[in-house]
């Protein structure tokens, strides 16, 4: 029988904490940061979770040659397991986010889970793998945005799926090596997106956005977007840099595993940027805890 730490492994349990910042960003975006806000990151962390156990029972043969390490292969977790765990989360996440924001949030959640499983089923392999992956993350910015306006959370969303791109397109290369022309091709996609995240434009929700900032946490410095979209910048970027330099599947692997624990560091100055800076400062706080994390349990 699988233990926990085996299915820790199956679903990449220290990389969810990448994932609420984009609940979060996408509600302080909209102006609709409330008391629903974690119950819905909560429900993205299934979905995410399903999303993992799901990819480990699609590559299930092709981990038995190439990561042989993997629970699947190693036979500490069964394919049954692994399928019944995915789809049991995915109608854990998707119930969860119904109960708590109701048609509006299930809207989303919905096409976000088949998204995931249609990423790990059909388009994981192929030219459109990295777009839908970026799809998966910009609805699940969305998410956190749908008691409110959702053109609001659109350029966060943009921003989180920019960077989510990079980092697929780099996974796909986590066994082979790259070439040298895809980091550099990655790498100037994180400029754009720290870029992008760098500029504050601090705002409070107006009613008709069904909710407003709380005032406790807007209270946003002019430079905390630029100074969190920095620290994205230079932690994810030196680890592209490395790969320019050396292409081999290790340095990829490393990078991936920046780009994903780095993630919280670029939702944080999304989320100051939409008006929220010391909650942008909670959420960029998991970054340096996800490195740590990933220590012990692989986030790739």
């Amino acid at each position: 029988m699988a233990t926990l730490a085996d299915l820790a492994e199956l679903v990449r349990a220290p990389a969810a904490l990448s994932v609420p910042g984009d609940v979060i960003a996408g509600a302080a975006a909209a102006g609709t940061l409330s008391p629903r806000t974690p119950a819905l990151a909560g429900a993205s962390v299934l979905l995410y979770w399903a999303g993992m156990a799901a990819n480990d029972w699609a590559d299930r043969r092709l981990d038995a040659e190439e990561r042989p390490e993997r629970p699947i292969p190693s036979g500490r977790v069964t394919p049954a397991a692994a399928v019944g765990l995915a789809a049991g989360l995915t109608a854990a996440g998707v119930g969860l986010a119904a109960a708590v924001g109701g048609r509006r949030a299930a809207v989303l959640a919905v096409p976000l889970a088949a998204t995931i499983w249609g990423y790990d089923l059909l388009a994981k392999n192929t030219a459109a793998g990295p777009a839908v992956m970026a799809a998966c993350r910009g609805l699940d910015v969305l998410l956190g945005a749908s008691g409110g306006r959702l053109t609001r959370a659109l350029p966060a969303a943009a921003t989180v799926a920019a960077h989510t791109w990079t980092v697929t397109a780099l996974s796909r290369r986590e066994v082979s090596g790259a070439d040298a022309t895809l980091p550099m091709r990655t790498l100037a996609g994180t400029a754009l997106v720290a870029a992008s995240a760098a500029v504050a434009a601090p705002r409070r929700a107006d009613p008709a956005s069904g909710g407003a900032v709380p005032a406790r946490w807007a209270r946003p410095a002019a430079a905390l977007p630029a100074l969190l979209a920095g620290w994205y910048a230079a932690r994810y970027g030196a680890a592209q840099a490395e790969v320019v330099r050396d292409p081999s599947a290790g340095r990829v692997r490393a990078a991936v595993g920046a780009g994903i624990t780095g993630l919280p560091a670029l939702q944080g100055a999304l989320t100051a940027r939409g008006g929220a800076g010391l909650l942008g400062l909670a959420v960029a706080a998991a970054a340096p805890l996800g490195r740590r994390l990933a220590r012990k349990v692989s986030p790739t």
